[in-house]
């Protein structure tokens, strides 16, 4: 079994929110025995229907469960399928009960949108991804990575069609079904000529109209399912650097899907390999190091503020972090295997914005060089620097 980065509280209750397939009911079952937890599946219907009808059966449960065996957690998966639960969660959260609660979901869109109790200060909230590098790193293939992805069940697949089916299958089931269920999306159809488009976008600055044109929506219910996907943590959004949060709101962002895998599958590219030098290939290389970076600062809790810089003629820095501390360190990303000086242009145009950033051009070099101000480091090693200079 591989060992996740992120490791749950034992102590607290917590939502645990994630991507369908991430894993999140392995790392639960796993740190959680189930002979001190009392396991709610509301995937399961007749459970999901049983609490929904008579959601006072929770508390009642629970001590009688308690009654009989020693009880410390009470997990309850899917909660989102089953908002008015929470109120009952929260009064035996607050009752003299020693017992936490373990509530994952993969969207805390249908929860907000029923008003649900939250559990403000009662609960944390932790988010949880595909594969990160750090958890794989021996069974690494970065190639791989860049085609398939790193949802769990893809990575473990025993070879190359197995991995597309699986991707095949959670593209066509759960982006179309299961969205629809969680959103509430009326026009389904509009929505699924908006993936595609959103999947060749991956990673460039969104255009909201030429999108809207080409399917037949709204400017702004295209807006409405570029912000369904960030709900259902399937996707992310990088802002432009700017001083001001005005001033970045008021310009396009980028768009990130939350694992290659799921951008290929869009493109209907799973059958087709990356050649190393070509333009997918510095894409996807691109949004494998963007996904680490961001999920690195949610797993580490470091309150990073994530952008990417472009000027008005078009130069460019894939990845801005700015530390809490002040620290701001400029990443620029290229596949290339010998990193040159016309690499680090968009660096040294930010580093006469901001002199003291820190400027990184991550790439494919076996070892690592100096241009000017700019370190140009492996990506492996370059994750691990720039996670030390951000703690």
């Amino acid at each position: 079994m591989i060992q996740r980065y992120l490791q749950l509280p034992v102590n607290n209750s917590f939502f645990l929110f994630g991507a369908r397939q991430t894993g999140k009911s392995t790392l639960i079952k796993s740190t959680f025995p189930a002979e001190t937890s009392l396991h709610y599946d509301f995937l399961n219907s007749e459970t999901c229907r049983r609490l929904t009808a008579n959601p006072e059966l929770l508390r009642t449960e629970v001590h009688g469960a308690l009654s009989s065996r020693k009880i410390s957690h009470v997990i309850i998966d899917e909660v989102q399928k089953n908002p008015s639960i929470l109120d009952e969660v929260h009064s035996l959260i607050e009752s003299p009960l020693s017992i936490s609660f373990v509530l994952s979901g993969s969207s805390a869109r249908k929860l907000k949108r029923a008003r649900a109790n939250m559990l403000a200060g009662r609960a944390w909230n932790l988010t949880f991804f595909p594969f990160v590098f750090k958890e794989i790193e021996g069974l690494f293939e970065l190639d791989k990575i860049l085609r398939f992805g790193a949802l769990p069940s893809v990575h473990t697949a025993k070879d190359d069609n197995e991995k597309s089916e699986i991707l095949r299958s959670y593209v066509n089931t759960y982006l179309s079904e299961e969205i629809e269920l969680e959103a509430n999306i009326r026009n389904l159809g509009g929505f699924l000529r908006f993936l595609p488009l959103a999947a060749a976008q991956n990673g460039e600055i969104v255009n909201y109209t030429n999108i809207a044109r080409e399917t037949g929506v709204s400017y702004k219910t295209i807006r409405e399912h570029y912000k369904i996907l960030e709900d259902t943590l399937l996707g992310f959004f990088l802002f432009p650097y700017g001083r001001s949060i005005r001033k970045k709101m008021t310009k396009h962002p980028k768009f990130y899907f939350f694992d290659m895998g799921v951008v290929s599958a869009l493109n209907k590219k799973l059958k087709v390999p990356f050649q190393e030098n070509s333009y997918e290939y510095g894409r996807a290389f691109e949004h494998f190091i963007v996904c680490e970076l961001m999920r690195m600062d949610t797993y580490n809790r470091m309150d990073l503020e994530l952008s990417f810089y472009r000027t008005e003629r078009g130069v460019e820095v894939d990845c801005i972090l700015e530390t809490p501390a002040g620290k701001t360190i400029a990443v620029e990303i290229k596949s290339t295997r010998n990193p040159a000086s016309s690499h680090c242009r968009g660096l040294y145009s930010f580093k006469e914005k901001v002199p003291h950033a820190e400027l990184f051009l991550v790439c494919k070099s076996p070892i690592r060089q100096k241009h000017k101000d700019v370190l140009c480091l492996p990506w492996r090693e370059a994750l691990r620097h720039i996670e030390s200079l951000c703690q």
